[in-house]
């Protein structure tokens, strides 16, 4: 299961890369860049903390399905990221939003993207991560 969980963390995180590159970089850039105040400027940006934070998230994220769920098949991964994908999103994107003077459709960028790439991590765990045949 070790190599599983290690194979499926990488996946994970590679794809929210990408999705988070998608999400920010493109659909989200107008918005980030009329609202610069509330932002670092990329060259104070930690990059390397972003991409630890992410490496941490993925392994939790999998390491979850890996250990906990016993119904591992693509159904239930699907499931399983979009549920993750509902509860993160509401509480980055409009929990924030509570909290932050952030324009709306960032917010809603936020939710939906992270709803989003949590569906893709579920789809991913769900295809990487089968049961132990019994012994």
């Amino acid at each position: 299961m070790t190599k599983k969980l290690a194979l499926a963390t990488v996946a994970v995180f590679v794809a929210w890369g990408i999705l988070d590159f998608v999400v920010h970089g493109v659909l989200l850039a107008k918005y980030y860049q009329e609202s610069q105040a509330l932002w670092r400027p990329m060259e104070e940006m930690k990059m390397w903390l972003i991409y630890f934070t992410s490496l941490v998230y993925a392994f939790c994220f999998v390491f979850i399905y890996t250990k906990y769920i016993t119904d591992k098949q693509l159904k239930t991964g699907l499931y399983y990221g979009l549920t993750w994908g509902i509860g993160a999103g509401i509480a980055m994107g409009y929990g924030s939003y509570a909290s932050m003077p952030m324009p709306y459709p960032i917010a809603f960028g936020w939710f939906a993207g992270t709803m989003v790439e949590m569906t893709v991590a579920g789809v991913l765990v769900g295809l990487l991560v089968k049961a132990e045949p019994a012994k």
